[in-house]
This record gives C-alpha cells, sequence and structure tokens, in this order.
C-alpha cells in the first residue's frame, strides 16, 4: 500500500537511509570492540583501544549510539585492557 501524502514517502526514504547508515556504524563498531578485546599484547591493545575510542566518540556525535553508552564502552575497554600484562 503506497503512502499517501508526499511528506510520508520523504520519511520512509529518509528511515532506509538512516537505518542503513546505522546498521554499518554499528557493525563496524562491533568489529572494532571485537579486535580490541583479542589483542593479547598491552601495547597492542592500547592502540587499538584508541581507534575504538574515536569511533565511539564519533557514533555518539552523530546520534548513532547514546553518549553514555559510548561512555560505559569506553571504560570497559579500558578497564580490560589495564587487567593485561
Amino acid at each position: 500500500m503506497p503512502l499517501r501524502h508526499k511528506s510520508a514517502q520523504k520519511r520512509a526514504r529518509q528511515t532506509v537511509k538512516k537505518t542503513d547508515r546505522n546498521k554499518k556504524y554499528k557493525a563496524l563498531l562491533k568489529g572494532s570492540e571485537k579486535r580490541v578485546l583479542a589483542k593479547k599484547d598491552k601495547a597492542e591493545a592500547e592502540t587499538e583501544l584508541k581507534k575504538t575510542v574515536a569511533l565511539l566518540d564519533r557514533a555518539a556525535a552523530k546520534g548513532i549510539i547514546h553518549r553514555n553508552k559510548a561512555a560505559n564502552k569506553k571504560s570497559k575497554l579500558t578497564k580490560k585492557i589495564n587487567k593485561l600484562t
């Protein structure tokens, strides 16, 4: 059933675009977090963490994830890296 109003049609198109963008970004974040946790060497993990933190901050700034969620993820990842020797 096609949408009647032009504004509703435009809204539907925008939603599809934004959903695709958000999915892509969330997949990027997930992969980045996995790479951080996979590192066993502390120095390597820290360099990977830097990249992940930048991604999290960007995602929070764009409104893809909430800023508190980004902060929580950064905190948890940092804690795990600090446990490495």
